[in-house]
């Protein structure tokens, strides 16, 4: 089992605000992106990041997005449409959002509309 399976996903958000915030993006925009993944909404998602929610939960609960497999390319230099287990891929298709969010791709484009 890989360490960020047990990470709470609380953990980890504080770093993602900073990176889109960083590049002119809003926390607002950021709760967009992970409801459109996660199908969570904005009470769903507050309540996991006060529950300190690990990843293997909060996607476990989650109900992925049907265009989730529309997310392609690298992050870190791993392809995600290439990742083999599930939970990971699930890991880096959001980790593929913020970044693409962070790059200041259209919001439209972000969500795969």
């Amino acid at each position: 089992m890989h360490r960020i399976f047990t990470t709470s996903v609380a953990s980890v958000y504080p770093h993602y605000v900073a990176k889109v915030e960083k590049k002119g993006r809003t926390n607002a925009e950021l709760d967009e992106v992970i409801r459109w993944l996660t199908g969570f909404d904005e009470a769903e998602l507050k309540q996991h990041l006060a529950d300190g929610t690990t990843f293997e939960d909060f996607f476990a609960a989650a109900h992925l997005n049907p265009n989730a497999g529309l997310i392609t390319g690298a992050v870190c230099g791993i392809r995600v449409e290439e990742v083999e287990d599930p939970l990971m891929q699930k890991i880096r298709y959001l980790d593929k959002l913020v970044d693409e969010l962070a790059k200041g791709r259209p919001m439209e484009k972000v969500l795969r509309g």
